[in-house]
């Protein structure tokens, strides 16, 4: 099960570093509860990040390990 602090802290990210807006993060939250995806995946799936913001997304999901 995910962690809401950890939930909370990623979307800061997406939101600082990366500049999606909440609209975006919205579309793959909702998204994820449709599909059971992971919500990286789901955010460049649906051209929300590209594949240089998704290997970001994955060096800072690493750091938080």
């Amino acid at each position: 099960m995910v962690n809401c602090n950890t939930d909370i802290k990623f979307i800061n990210f997406l939101q600082e570093e990366l500049e999606l807006t909440r609209r975006d993060i919205a579309v793959a939250l909702r998204k994820r509860e449709v599909e059971n995806g992971p919500l990286p995946m789901l955010l460049w799936q649906y051209g929300l990040v590209d594949i240089e913001q998704l290997e970001r997304i994955f060096d800072w999901l690493e750091e938080q390990v």
